[in-house]
């Protein structure tokens, strides 16, 4: 049995933790944030590194540190129907209904949309999403491969190609970031609102539902031990956090320095266009093209095998091919409402789940200090989720446009709830519940169970 891994092994299990972090989003909210940040880009790239990179690395070491054979293991040390809840919750978000859609309209609209017609551009996007979830469908039907296609073969190309755009920003500067005036919140909160913007990556809730993929490959390298899979885990990530860190700093920097010769764009797709054309003229939209539609396929191919297998899992009487069909089909139909509509609806889900995910990440380390006792575990995530579900309303945008009487209501009822709680103005309401939480949990652990009468 093989217990020690070759620094190639590291290497091919970093890189595929990588693949499957890097979608487009990572490209376009990195470059939009160095143009509203301006001068004020350091303080907001380190925000965004620590929620971007730092937070799911946790993740995944979570996973892994806690022992555990993927997310609802982890989840079931709160409670079985906890963990079933937030599993089923947490995949359905970052597969079939938000994320895995988003990343074939992302590709679609930063990568084609250049070269199509306005008109046509809702049967391009049909076409194209029938293209791209049948070539992820056909990567996801092998898991055993994931390790050699997204981390010896797609994301190398993909790192290829970025360099090319990256290098070229650098060896030519179009300005320093000292050009840039900082726009709306950088202007006096950078750090945390680039804290806040690392949310956008959605990497966080990735972290919970691509560590059974990174169990799954370290064990099909002959490593069974668990204590041995935390370690391994924790070596393999340190190459996904160099290189996660490195590609975001750069595109920052990038999108601060490209104020010396273009305007703010509009969103950090349209700012990442401007760019490659700016170095590259029609070549650039092509090469542009080409890094986005590589970035969001290996990651939907990783999208779509996680999702699978942990529901395969939970309902093994239906077998994990049948549910690769399903998220790929579900993902394409979903995919061709638009990127818009995707953003908004979820927006608010992300707001109620991410709370749930720092504090079961942060759970999962602290745990062993109070002896994993189950009622601190519960009590604490019952804090955070009342909590989360103010975040969440706070983010539905019907409440805070309707004149509907619920509507109004409920946005009375998140206004006290902000007034309550501190660090709602910055989305963060749920931490002090979370520590009284804590404390809750653990004094009610300190009282002596009743005695039996038998």
């Amino acid at each position: 049995m093989k217990q020690k891994l070759s620094l190639a092994s590291y290497l091919a299990v970093g890189s595929m933790l990588f693949g499957l972090f890097f979608g487009a989003g990572n490209l376009i909210f990195p470059v939009s944030m160095g143009q509203l940040a301006g001068k004020n880009t350091i303080p907001a790239m380190i925000g965004f590194i620590i929620t971007g990179v730092g937070l799911p690395f946790l993740g995944v070491m979570a996973i892994g540190f806690s022992k555990s054979t993927g997310l609802y293991d982890l989840a079931s040390k709160v409670s079985p129907k906890f963990a079933a809840f937030f599993t089923i919750a947490l995949y359905l978000t970052i597969g079939p209904f938000f994320a895995l859609p988003r990343t074939a309209t992302v590709s679609f609209e930063i990568g084609l949309t250049p070269f199509i017609s306005e008109k046509w551009w809702s049967l391009g996007l049909l076409i194209f999403t029938a293209a791209f979830f049948i070539l992820a469908w056909l990567f996801a039907l092998r898991p055993s491969k994931i390790m050699l296609w997204i981390g010896k073969i797609l994301n190398p190309l993909f790192l290829i190609f970025l360099s090319i755009l990256i290098i070229s920003a650098f060896i030519s500067p179009m300005g320093t970031i000292n050009h840039g005036i900082p726009q709306e919140n950088y202007a006096t909160q950078a750090f945390m609102t680039g804290f806040l913007e690392g949310y956008n990556t959605m990497d966080i809730l990735a972290s919970l539902a691509f560590g059974i993929i990174v169990v799954q490959a370290i064990k099909s390298l002959g490593v069974n031990s668990p204590q041995k899979i935390a370690i391994d885990t924790l070596k393999s990530g340190i190459v996904t956090i160099i290189l996660m860190s490195i590609i975001y700093g750069s595109l920052a920097l990038i999108g601060a320095m490209s104020l010396g010769k273009l305007d703010i764009a509009e969103n950090g797709g349209q700012a990442l266009t401007q760019i490659a054309n700016f170095y590259f003229g029609s070549f650039g939209t092509i090469l542009l093209a080409i890094i986005v539609t590589l970035a969001c396929l290996k990651t939907a191919i990783g999208l779509i095998t996680a999702c699978s297998e942990t529901f395969h899992q939970l309902f093994p009487k239906i077998s994990y091919l049948n549910f690769v069909h399903l998220f790929s089909l579900t993902g394409a139909l979903i995919a061709n409402i638009g990127l818009s509509s995707i953003i908004e609806f979820s927006i608010p889900v992300l707001m109620f789940l991410y709370p749930l995910a720092i504090v079961l990440i942060v759970l999962a380390f602290i745990s062993p200090l109070f002896k994993n006792k189950q009622i601190i575990m519960q009590v604490t995530m019952l804090f955070t989720g009342i909590a989360a579900v103010f975040d969440g309303l706070r983010a539905f945008s019907w409440i805070n446009n309707s004149e509907h009487i619920l509507a109004k209501l409920l946005l009375s009822l998140t206004q006290t709830v902000d007034n309550l709680l501190p660090f709602s103005e910055i989305s963060m309401g749920w931490i002090v519940p979370s520590l009284i939480g804590v404390v809750i949990g653990i004094l009610w652990s300190l009282i002596p169970p009743k005695p039996s009468h038998n």
